[in-house]
């Protein structure tokens, strides 16, 4: 062990683990997902983790999609600190609408960075490589004390960029099809690959929700997904470490009975109130990955012309059906604790079983292949949190996805 001292990562002091500290977030895992496969006895190692260790639900950061919530694990803070508030959003520098999976959006340090910086040894493997550069900023990879690497990209991996050269044929496994199961398998496989080979001190490990998008909890297509988690959990936990599985959201329905997309589309309707884009609608879900969801989400939020009457469009869009809360960019700021720069002057956020689109004819639906199932939402901030061991939460009133490296680091201290 290469750390001696507690290492300190945005106000919060992490303690030195004296055996590995894992956090596994699993995108998109509703925590009706664990309770199925648990049922049907495909899930002897987490079961017996609730059980014997630490079984506890947690809540996830709003909005409730991928980028802002993995962010949040890494900083243990939430987007008001590290600045990533979606997938996707209007640049203030530039006014354009861009993809906010450059580091140069990232306020904060990483949780691994502090430990990297400390002396530690640090790994992180994430499915998808829109994470990669953010999740890994200010490690250095000259020195075999980090690695840092994607399964959508492990072909291409090298030592200088990723810490890894070659990912996939390092590990044995063929670089896997983005839209698969396999890719997060991937993750689960490397993580377990470098506990027993490499060592890390620190590691996290950050799946694809493609399943989740496609199967509801009781279906086989996504039993099997936790089955299978289930067998590399089983190795990881069989080496000793210490071990937080968690989620960066969770996944609900948001379809019509016949199957077909339940959408309220904003862009189409504020169009009629204020004249054709006089407003602009962001939704933060878009991504580069929209065939499972069509970059529709239950969070969005609106830009409004200076000479608009805020107060009048809220009020129309409370008065929408679908649509649950309505926020000003000051409420939005202090409830969901968001950067004021990255927002517009409305956040909207839609129900359970409903997604909020700009305008109908933006949002190519071909690829929905099954019916939408989707996140982003106040309902789908309910994720599992659950530790290898006993440890004390205390009595704090809420406990969040981000407390993961906290408590993984504390159970590893133990």
């Amino acid at each position: 062990m290469t750390i001696h001292t507690p290492v300190e990562a945005n106000e919060r002091v992490y303690p030195m683990p004296k055996v590995p500290a894992i956090a596994i977030c699993l995108d998109g895992c509703e925590p009706e997902y664990l309770d199925k496969a648990i049922a049907d006895g495909l899930m002897p190692t987490l079961k017996r983790m609730r059980e014997t260790g630490t079984d506890r639900l947690a809540h996830s950061v709003i909005p409730s999609f991928t980028n802002p919530n993995n962010l949040s694990i890494a900083t243990g803070r939430p987007p008001i600190v590290h600045g990533i508030c979606g997938n996707y959003l209007i640049d203030p520098d530039s006014g354009e609408e861009v993809m906010m999976n450059d580091v140069r959006f990232l306020r904060a340090p990483t949780v691994f960075k502090q430990f990297y910086d400390a002396g530690a040894k640090v790994a992180i493997v994430t499915a998808k490589d829109k994470l990669r550069a953010l999740l890994g900023a200010g490690l250095k990879f000259d020195d075999d004390r980090a690695k840092c690497f994607s399964a959508e990209k492990s072909d291409t991996s090298t030592q200088a960029e990723h810490g890894q050269e070659k990912a996939s044929a390092w590990l044995g496994m063929a670089q896997p099809e983005v839209y698969s199961a396999e890719l997060s398998e991937f993750v689960f496989a490397a993580g377990v690959k470098l506990l027993k080979e490499w060592k890390p001190d620190v590691m996290y490990l950050t799946t694809t929700d493609y399943v989740q998008h496609k199967y509801a909890p009781d279906q086989a297509e996504a039993k099997a997904f936790y089955e299978m988690f289930d067998k590399y959990l089983t190795e990881l936990d069989a080496m000793g470490a210490a071990i937080v599985v968690t989620a960066d959201h969770g996944m609900k329905p948001k379809h019509h009975a016949d199957g077909s997309p339940s959408v309220v589309y904003v862009q189409d309707l504020v169009d009629e109130w204020l004249g054709k884009d006089a407003a602009r609608v962001i939704l933060p879900i878009t991504d580069p990955y929209v065939v499972h969801h069509g970059a529709l989400g239950s969070f969005a939020t609106c830009y409004l012309p200076e000479d608009a009457d805020r107060s009048d469009i809220i009020g129309k869009l409370k008065a929408t059906a679908g649509i649950t809360h309505v926020l000003t960019k000051e409420e939005a700021i202090k409830r969901f604790e968001l950067p004021g720069d990255r927002i517009g002057d409305i956040v909207m956020v839609s129900g359970e079983n409903i997604c909020i689109g700009t305008s109908e004819d933006r949002h190519d639906l071909a690829a929905l292949n099954e019916p939408l199932r989707s996140h982003g939402g106040l309902t789908e901030q309910e994720v599992p949190f659950i530790v290898n061991r006993v440890i004390d939460l205390g009595t704090a009133p809420e406990l969040r996805n981000f407390d993961a490296f906290f408590y993984a680091t504390t159970a590893a201290a133990q």
